[in-house]
């Protein structure tokens, strides 16, 4: 058993048939079924199963844009991951500014991370820097479908958030934190049910022409209300903006804080990157938007400011 806890790690490869006759020999043996042996194999076998399927992922990073549920949007599908991206501007105290926001999402439609971006910082010598406003603990090597886990959130979030929601700084952290996940799982979700209906309407929507719907950036399950005030149920009446390439000065590209260069933020149209609708037959993109847009998050802050983020089934309806 320790062999083939080792090889799985370092090598030589384990093979199928090994963990079963593994197996098979305790059964002639009389290990019991609840045998912590077995629970071992049906680890090794479950390791086995990820890899060989993370194996034959396209190894292929596409980048989609375009409009779709009144969002201007960007979508990088990247070998096992997705990362969803939103431009926010607006004006304070005569300065005007405008930032990128970033949700990366597993293949089992969880956030991995939230990210912004200065592209117009209300204090010009943050431009072009990043922030993570909040990131879950050891995402590259968790299991990807989990329910709960630790996460690391800003301490001091950018002032530049009152873009999404004039009057955010009201409210009270964990609701804050949890709000800026579900924006990525409600965007993932609206996006979604608009590819559906351009499938099913046929090629009559026009992608550059606007609509009527405003961005709906809800509090998860209402839940959110401003100090007695009306539930929170629009974006501050600030509007999401273009998707522009960011020029960083020298013409090189500014990175998106994936590690990934040479992907620029344009509007759909430009020669590299595919429209929206193209994401319907990407097998790597569909199945995370399918997952992500059925799921919620509530955070919790315990002491030491220790932060949680759980996931629950988003309600019918």
């Amino acid at each position: 058993m320790e062999g083939l806890e080792q090889r799985i790690h370092s090598g030589p490869a384990v093979q199928r048939t090994e963990i079963q006759s593994a197996r098979e020999l305790l059964r002639q043996n009389n290990f019991s079924p609840a045998s912590d042996y077995f629970n071992r194999l049906d680890h090794l076998e479950n390791r086995l199963q990820e890899r060989t399927r993370t194996v034959v992922q396209p190894q292929t990073k596409r980048n989609y844009g375009g409009k779709a549920a009144g969002y201007q949007m960007q979508v990088q599908s990247i070998h096992d991951h997705l990362i969803l991206s939103t431009c926010y501007e607006g004006d304070f105290n005569t300065r005007h500014g405008r930032v990128k926001i970033s949700h990366r999402f597993n293949q089992e439609g969880r956030i991995d991370f939230v990210e912004l971006k200065y592209l117009n910082s209300l204090h010009p010598p943050l431009n072009g820097e990043l922030r993570k406003l909040l990131t879950v603990k050891d995402y590259p090597s968790i299991r990807k479908d989990w329910f709960e886990a630790e996460a690391h959130a800003l301490r001091v979030l950018p002032q530049e958030l009152i873009f999404l929601y004039e009057d955010i700084f009201q409210c009270p952290r964990p609701e804050i934190l949890a709000w800026l996940v579900n924006i990525g799982h409600g965007l993932l979700a609206d996006l979604l049910r608009d590819l559906k209906s351009r499938k099913i309407n046929g090629p009559r929507l026009n992608l550059a022409s606007p609509t009527a719907t405003e961005p709906n950036l809800c509090w998860p399950n209402g839940a959110g209300s401003n100090n007695g005030s009306d539930p929170i149920s629009q974006n501050g009446h600030r509007r999401a903006v273009c998707l522009a390439q960011e020029p960083i000065g020298n013409g090189q590209t500014a990175q998106n804080g994936n590690g990934l260069t040479g992907s620029r933020l344009r509007a759909a149209g430009y020669p590299e990157q595919l429209q929206l609708d193209a994401l319907c037959q990407d097998e790597v993109a569909m199945p995370i938007l399918e997952k992500a847009a059925g799921l919620e998050s509530v955070v919790e802050i315990g002491h030491s400011d220790e932060v949680r983020v759980r996931y629950s089934r988003k309600s019918p309806g």
